[in-house]
């Protein structure tokens, strides 16, 4: 049975083959993701699994690096390198730096 994911010889439009620069976070969870793997936190087998699993809606409506980085918090959390609550704390860090970088003139 095919999952949401398997677009293998679906018409799905035309593949965009320019190059781009990459967004900060997204250079970011690169860089997360490089250096997870390099420490052995996680695999590229395990962020693979993480993004398979993830539901069709939130496959379809998240964007590439969106889906790398759901899926490294989830294989974070299931191996219990980081929990719930210092997640969520992190996120709140991360929301008041944006917030007074964008208040900035």
């Amino acid at each position: 049975m095919r999952r949401h994911h398997d677009m293998g010889g679906l018409p799905a439009g035309p593949v965009e083959r320019h190059e781009h620069e990459l967004l900060p976070w997204e250079k970011k969870v690169d860089a997360i993701l490089r250096l997870l793997v390099a420490k052995r936190v996680m695999t590229l087998d395990e962020l693979r699994r993480g993004i398979e699993e993830l539901g069709p809606g939130a496959y379809d409506e998240l964007s590439y690096f969106e889906r790398w980085i759901s899926s490294i918090a989830d294989i974070l959390l299931e191996k219990g390198v980081v929990t719930v609550a210092e997640l969520g704390e992190a996120m709140e860090r991360a929301r008041a730096r944006r917030a007074e970088a964008e208040a900035l003139p």
